[in-house]
């Protein structure tokens, strides 16, 4: 019988926190002020992966933008 794997639809802060190299304290401020994006399922937040994504894809054009000016 062929296993199944289940990929993770959302990702914890502190999971996003280890994936972008902040500290947990960085990442949870990121997602109080809304520059990575979140939803808030009961007393958790939760960070789609896309949303990890746009936040690092923003980051990388802002300093593209800043090299050029």
């Amino acid at each position: 019988m062929p296993s199944v794997t289940i990929q993770r639809k959302w990702h914890t802060t502190a999971e996003v926190a280890e994936m972008l190299g902040f500290s947990l304290s960085k990442t949870k401020m990121l997602v109080l002020t809304g520059e990575i994006r979140s939803v808030k399922i009961g007393r958790n937040r939760r960070i789609l992966p896309d949303w990890v994504d746009e936040y690092v894809s923003r980051c990388a054009s802002e300093a593209i933008a800043g090299w050029s000016a």
